[in-house]
């Protein structure tokens, strides 16, 4: 038995050893199910990087606080660098657009963007937390539509986070602070709410999994006019229709060896499975989880060499 595990670490430190001298870096993520592609950033290790299916680094770029990451249909990647810097890097990470939130009547006032997106006439919506608006600016950053967000507790680091325009040409908007999902029409009148529940749980201070509360973080409105919510320390993930039934829960501890923390963004994936990132869970957690109709886990990534416990956003290559 010995002589077999000796073996067995020859092995292993021959393998390494190749991996060295080829110039490769060994891999730093962990997956199951179909290995794919990742592009991720995270706050802690102040990292945005891309991670192939074989587990290894691709590319890396530093990067300041982000709540809010786009691939383009050109390729090209939207991301921040920071609370008021969006960025636009081709395909090459070279930047060829940016915004800076702090212009545009925000010079003496405090502002912070927790989401933003390339809208399809080429414009990108802002949402600004502190001014409580949304714009869309041209590629000069000429504002082209304004928005007035209603906020009942005003916190310029938590008035929003993710933030949608829908088919239908509303916008759905997770108001942080507040608790609650609003639908705002181009005129900025509330369609539709979601008051986040609580289900009987008192809050709970923190972002790992020992806190609770109705921070929601994202809200994606389906195809079948569902919305899907990511209920932030809510620790989960909720279906809902616009009578405001709940027709599909994630909870805490429902994905078997699983923990949820901060449940950011969410995706409802072309297969029906439901892709959701998991942020201040901690190390032997992972970060981003592929879940079906059923609850069964499907696919988990994990990496906490790139990244930290601070990772909110990711963009997965489907298999």
């Amino acid at each position: 038995m010995r002589r077999r595990g000796n073996d067995t670490l020859l092995v292993l430190l021959l393998a390494m050893l190749t991996t060295l001298a080829r110039g490769e870096a060994p891999p730093s993520a962990v997956q199951t199910g179909t290995p794919r592609r990742v592009i991720a950033a995270d706050s802690s290790t102040k990292t945005l990087a891309a991670v192939g299916p074989d587990g290894r680094v691709e590319w890396r770029l530093p990067c300041g606080p982000i709540h809010d990451l786009h691939l383009l249909p050109d390729g090209h990647l939207l991301y921040q660098d920071g609370w008021t810097r969006i960025v636009e890097l081709d395909e090459r990470r070279r930047p060829v657009w940016e915004y800076d939130a702090t212009t545009n009547g925000n010079a003496t006032r405090p502002v912070e963007v927790h989401a933003f997106e390339r809208l399809p006439d080429g414009t990108t919506m802002v949402v600004e937390s502190g001014p409580a608006r949304i714009i869309e600016v041209d590629r000069a950053g000429v504002i082209r539509r304004t928005i007035s967000l209603r906020v009942d507790a005003p916190s310029t680091h938590s008035d929003t986070r993710n933030a949608r325009k829908t088919d239908t040409g509303t916008y759905l908007v997770a108001h942080e602070q507040d608790g609650v999902v609003r639908e705002y029409d181009a005129a900025g009148s509330i369609v539709w709410e979601y008051d986040v529940p609580l289900f009987d749980r008192p809050k709970s201070k923190g972002h790992g999994p020992e806190s609770f509360g109705d921070q929601v973080y994202s809200a994606v409105r389906l195809a079948n006019g569902n919305t899907l919510i990511g209920t932030g320390n809510g620790h989960g993930v909720l279906e809902v229709t616009p009578g405001k039934e709940i027709v599909w829960r994630i909870g805490q501890h429902d994905l078997p060896g699983i923990t949820l923390a901060w449940v950011t963004q969410v995706r409802r994936l072309p297969n029906g499975n439901t892709l959701l990132v998991n942020c201040h869970a901690g190390p032997d957690q992972p970060q981003i989880v592929e879940v079906t109709p059923t609850k069964d886990v499907a696919w988990t990534f994990r990496d906490f060499t790139t990244f930290g416990n601070s990772l909110p956003v990711a963009i997965v290559a489907t298999p």
